[in-house]
């Protein structure tokens, strides 16, 4: 993300301490024309990554972009929380209320991949593409199948319901 340290109606640190504290670990460059060592540090410890003074060359902000994009690639958690489900990309192990979950490959991957872009609807597209590498609808119910197996192992009775169906758009991992 860049963001303007002096947006018309907020401060850019603002914005950048709000996406902090929501969670975001997405990489944030800060665009500004205050240039003192103490306007940076303040944008370093305020949340951004990277700090840069106008007017800069488009080489550089290029630059530091890409930069940023390799870090934030490595920079992938290795565990996955929501609730009370724990998913370690690491181990590969998966736990809901402390209880291991044992899940196959591809119902694994599925998770993950729904965990990744919490709260957020991931199409039945998109995981085609990304758990099975398929680059075209097949028509059956393949993907719907295995979200019914992955959600009769996650949603258990008596525990909130975290794998959600949303209707004509897909699937999304969440708290209710």
């Amino acid at each position: 993300m860049i963001i303007d340290r002096m947006l018309p109606s907020l401060d850019g640190l603002s914005v950048a301490r709000a996406l902090r504290e929501a969670g975001s670990e997405k990489p944030i460059l800060v665009l500004t024309a205050l240039g003192s060592v103490e306007d940076r540090v303040a944008g370093l410890e305020g949340g951004a990554d990277d700090y840069l003074v106008k007017p800069f060359s488009m080489s550089e902000l290029i630059a530091r972009v890409d930069a940023l994009g390799r870090r934030g690639a490595s920079a992938s958690p290795t565990r996955l929380t929501i609730a009370d489900l724990t998913l370690d990309r690491l181990t590969r192990e998966v736990r809901r209320a402390g209880e291991m979950i044992d899940l196959q490959h591809r119902e694994f991957q599925l998770l993950e991949a729904l965990m990744l872009q919490t709260p957020n609807v991931v199409t039945r597209i998109m995981l085609l593409v990304g758990v099975w590498k398929i680059r075209f609808d097949p028509g059956a119910s393949l993907v719907e199948s295995h979200v019914s197996r992955l959600r009769a192992k996650i949603d258990r009775v008596g525990s909130p319901m975290l794998i959600h169906t949303v209707r004509g758009e897909g699937y999304a991992a969440r708290t209710p």
